[in-house]
């Protein structure tokens, strides 16, 4: 039975890491990884490796969600503005630009370093 969860956590986890590098796309998948992630977290007989490869997504997870959130930001002013109508338009959005590639590519490297532990079975700290 302790070999069957094992193999559950397994796949919860490879699972996980692909929504996760499905989130480079849309934040749904986000969620997704991050709601499968906890599934083996709240479990207390998980393998220690395991129990640090979630730990690892959910908080990779969080943290590109709040980078994204802060990205986004910086796209109001386009509701209110042009494009072309004012310079700080322009700099909101670029800078916008620029704040969410920086998440995007904070998750990229996240997911490598992630996958990389993973598929060596170690944990990813």
């Amino acid at each position: 039975m302790g070999q069957d969860n094992s193999e559950q956590h397994r796949r919860y986890v490879t699972v996980s890491y692909v929504f996760m590098f499905l989130a480079l796309f849309t934040i749904v998948s986000a969620v997704i990884s991050y709601w499968l992630a906890r599934k083996v977290v709240q479990v207390d007989n998980a393998e220690v490796w395991l129990h640090a490869q979630a730990l690892w997504v959910m908080r990779s997870v969080v943290l590109f969600m709040l980078l994204a959130a802060f990205a986004s930001l910086w796209f109001i002013p386009l509701i209110f503005f042009y494009w072309d109508s004012f310079i700080w338009v322009k700099a909101c959005t670029v800078i916008g630009v620029v704040f969410s590639a920086i998440a995007w590519l904070y998750l990229l490297n996240a997911w490598l370093q992630g996958f990389s532990k993973y598929l060596k079975k170690k944990a990813v700290f």
